[in-house]
């Protein structure tokens, strides 16, 4: 099958979330996450309640005011789910979480290459199928690492799920540069990120559009060294610019104002 891959993400990510809370005492459900608004157990209901949805599952009615950290129609149907199941215990929603789970994998399984590529609704428009699960692989590992967060247990997670979110980011720093900070024609930024994926991004702005290129031939405006951990951590809101930008492991050279702006738009990761 050509997108066993994605399956095998999927399932090494979710298993991880299982076996990092299945020995964890029930107060850690309840443990801030660094994602906005949410617990341990908050994040469990997203995951869940998002499998349920794909199913053809109704979403969850919804009571009064949407919290601030709810941005868009998409986060609306998250914090439906995760407000339907808050009389839901921890062990319980991680025993839920687990047979969803498998549900889905062994749904996956069964489906044949067309049904893969096939084109169809997503959180980011009309997207193949195998696009669609690449992007349940981004969410679920970035919402294993804020559980590994939220225990103050990080863990050297690397594999598929890491790979999907890092090149995920580099593929989106033209738009970052070019449309959100809309920085000006014959700028140059040099991004160097260190770690397992190590990578040197160049970008250049011309014509009013920012594109990766191979090579430049003078100083860049802006070089930004970081590891790539703390840089996919603004890019999903983990993190502040400022935390980004002052932490010991990060160096900014010359244009600072530039830094600041780079840093502010960075967060596209929903």
């Amino acid at each position: 099958m050509a997108y066993e891959w994605i399956i095998d993400a999927l399932d090494q990510t979710w298993t991880s979330i299982d076996r990092t809370l299945r020995p964890q005492s029930v107060e850690v459900y309840d443990l801030a996450t660094p994602c906005p608004g949410w617990r341990v157990r908050d994040v469990l209901s997203h995951l869940v309640g998002f499998e349920l949805m794909m199913r053809g599952e109704p979403v969850p009615p919804h009571g009064g005011a949407w919290p601030n950290y709810v941005k868009n129609p998409i986060g609306e149907i998250n914090e439906a789910f995760v407000q339907h199941y808050r009389s839901t215990s921890g062990v319980e929603m991680l025993d839920l979480f687990r047979e969803t789970a498998h549900q889905s994998l062994d749904a996956l399984r069964l489906l044949s290459d067309a049904e893969w590529e096939k084109v169809g609704w997503s959180p980011e428009g009309e997207r193949p199928y195998h696009r669609f699960q690449e992007t349940r692989v981004l969410d679920s590992w970035i919402h294993l690492q804020d559980i590994r967060d939220a225990l103050l247990e990080p863990a050297d997670d690397h594999g598929p799920g890491e790979e999907i979110v890092v090149n995920r980011v580099e593929a989106a720093l033209p738009f970052v540069l070019g449309k959100k900070v809309r920085a000006p024609d014959g700028v140059l930024v040099q991004i160097n990120l260190s770690g397992r994926l190590a990578r040197t991004i160049l970008l250049s702005v011309k014509d009013e559009r920012a594109s990766a290129v191979e090579r430049i031939t003078s100083v860049p405006n802006l070089e930004l060294t970081t590891p790539i951990a703390l840089f996919w951590r603004r890019a999903a809101g983990r993190i502040s610019a400022q935390a980004l930008l002052n932490a010991s492991a990060t160096n900014v050279r010359g244009d600072q104002e530039l830094a600041s702006s780079f840093a502010e738009a960075l967060t596209f990761i929903p």
